[in-house]
């Protein structure tokens, strides 16, 4: 992934861990980096609430569990009044998704046996340069765990079950593609998701869509059938392509080279739908830092699909979707709360 060529001064970070150990891992492996100064640490949410004003950080590491107040709590009651840029810094945890819900811009699993420290430390600078260029938008949706009313079902439409949607998403992607699943029926024609993600987090992502939309998802698995009602996401680490076999359509999860700099990698997904998919398609291309997708939902384009793209208004980070806009392959703009409409008006004239 490329570094903002806008970058020209060190990005200041303040390290919020109550472990003497994983603040000191963090510091160094940060410090050793040309574009960052590390400014700080806060041992807990409270020496954080003092120190983020005195050493006024662009970016903010925080541990999602500590002692007293969580990582959580103090996203729900900070962010609002003073947005800032948090990279949450968790072990394999759902509170993750519930951080980024909040304001949270991003997250980065905390090494373990699949994982080395200085894997950790890279993936963390990665995410810190983009956090210093991102928006945050703290959480104005409904609270967690609130339940959100569908639109209605399509119906008997034979014209929809031969459609195919493709949607991909990187930085302030989980919850953006969540405001846009949430909004769909339980009957929508089948959708393949690549959202950047760590391994281990993509079954959890999807089982957290699963509860909180009315369509069936699940973490694909090589030879899924794409139906009417299903959603599968990418599992992470594993490149996910649609293939057609007859009139029917599956995906194929295989361990491959990276593409575009990711796996998943939305352009994988978007460049299989351009050469396989032979009825009605439609791609969307969400938040996200880099290009990742721009290139693959052009090829859909040009075989005739219709193109979403989220405006940069909504974006926590305007690069995929810019990118996508730029080059042509984006047919319309919406905001990240308006593109399930914008998807179901086109919907209903196949249907």
């Amino acid at each position: 992934m490329a570094i903002p060529a806008t970058v020209n001064k060190k990005i200041r970070v303040l390290v919020v861990d109550d472990s003497m150990v994983a603040r000191s891992m963090i510091i160094r492996g940060l410090s050793a980096h040309p574009m960052i100064e590390v400014v700080g640490f806060a041992i807990n949410t409270l020496d954080a609430k003092n120190k983020i004003p005195q050493y006024k950080p662009d970016v903010v590491t925080m541990d999602v569990e500590m002692p007293g107040q969580s990582g959580l709590e103090f996203l729900k009651q900070y962010l609002p009044a003073h947005p800032i840029p948090v990279i949450v810094v968790s072990s394999l945890n759902l509170k993750v998704f519930d951080a980024l819900a909040v304001g949270a811009v991003d997250f980065v699993r905390k090494p373990d046996n699949q994982q080395s420290a200085e894997a950790f430390v890279a993936a963390l600078t990665q995410k810190i340069i983009i956090a210093s260029n991102a928006r945050p938008r703290p959480a104005t949706a409904p609270a967690l765990g609130q339940t959100v009313t569908a639109a209605p079902k399509l119906g008997n439409a034979p014209g929809l079950d031969r459609v195919v949607i493709g949607l991909g998403a990187s930085t302030g992607g989980t919850e953006a593609t969540l405001e846009v699943m949430k909004r769909l029926p339980a009957d929508i024609p089948p959708m393949v998701i690549v959202q950047h993600m760590p391994p281990g987090f993509t079954k959890m992502y999807a089982e957290r869509l699963n509860r909180l939309c009315a369509m069936e998802v699940k973490e694909a698995q090589s030879g899924d059938e794409l139906r009417r009602g299903l959603a599968v996401v990418a599992p992470a680490d594993l490149q996910c392509r649609v293939v057609r076999i007859g009139t029917r359509y599956t995906v194929n999860c295989t361990v491959g080279e990276k593409v575009s700099g990711h796996r998943p990698s939305v352009d994988a997904m978007f460049h299989s739908m351009a050469e396989t998919v032979t009825c009605k398609m439609v791609g969307i291309i969400m938040t996200g830092m880099g290009q990742d997708g721009a290139v693959g939902l052009l090829e859909m384009r040009k075989k005739g699909a219709y193109t979403i793209g989220q405006d940069k208004e909504s974006s926590v980070v305007y690069g995929m979707p810019g990118v996508a806009q730029n080059i042509g392959a984006v047919c319309v703009q919406a905001s990240c709360e308006n593109v399930a409409g914008v998807l179901l008006r086109h919907l209903k004239t196949l249907g």
